[in-house]
């Protein structure tokens, strides 16, 4: 009997959220969480829950033509070397390039997706990164460090919990320091008294990643904060604090 030859997995992209394609002016790739090690198949849950974030930047950005989509990973865990959830990142911003055409892209990541954004923030199609409660690794002498140069030219916002229990925020914190030095345009905010789910502060979280995605896809001015962030020198820019009712009075 003929053996039947294992199906290749594939990474896709979710449903674009936003304007026809004719009317893209730029594209958000929404980097769900994972796991450490798994070769198993993505869970949908993960998936979710950054589906109310893609729908919010997508109509805030209605406007200029904004469209989301969720990316699908082939895989749950990030796999070692394999960067896993990297390669699919890389693959969604090839993607999106074929889809639309030479269109700004930020590449937005929770959790496990939050360290596939900054890996994969190099792509030439990619002008910024947004990682939210990063899972980065554990700092390793035998090991070479997360790199960092290739978000030079790219603006780059992280945003993690003090109280986080699942990823640690001084890792980020870390990180961001080393990727300060390759490029200014760096900036790191801290939510104080906030968990790994950013669930306290969602509303001044999610007025933060409009701000950025707003101002680093479409040029708009950024709120007051995130102007001294990016401008202030290590580690005030990097400790930042997201103030409780950011965006009530940023006039949208």
């Amino acid at each position: 009997m003929q053996q039947q030859a294992t199906p290749v997995r594939t990474a896709r992209l979710g449903k674009g959220v936003g304007p026809v394609p004719g009317a893209v002016g730029g594209v958000v790739l929404l980097l769900p969480g994972g796991d450490e090690t798994s070769t198993r198949r993505p869970s949908p849950l993960t998936a979710a829950a950054v589906r109310p974030l893609a729908r919010g930047l997508a109509r805030a950005g209605r406007g200029e033509g904004l469209v989301t989509h969720v990316v699908r990973y082939r895989y749950r865990g990030w796999n070692g070397a394999q960067a896993e959830a990297a390669q699919d990142a890389e693959w969604a911003a090839d993607e999106v390039v074929r889809r639309y055409g030479d269109v700004p892209v930020c590449l937005v990541g929770v959790d496990l997706g939050g360290r596939a954004a900054l890996r994969s923030g190099g792509h030439p199609a990619v002008n910024s990164v947004l990682a939210l409660a990063p899972c980065l690794p554990e700092d390793d002498v035998a090991l070479p460090p997360e790199p960092v140069r290739q978000l030079a030219g790219r603006q780059v916002l992280i945003v993690h919990g003090t109280d986080d229990r699942r990823t640690d925020p001084e890792l980020s914190f870390r990180l961001a320091g080393r990727a300060k030095k390759a490029n200014r345009d760096v900036c790191r905010f801290e939510v104080h008294s906030d968990g790994h789910r950013l669930a306290q502060h969602r509303a001044e979280v999610t007025a933060l990643a409009v701000d950025f995605v707003r101002g680093t896809l479409f040029g708009h001015p950024f709120a007051r904060p995130l102007q001294d962030a990016f401008a202030a020198p290590p580690p005030l820019g990097l400790r930042m604090p997201l103030a409780s009712g950011f965006g009530q009075t940023l006039g949208r």
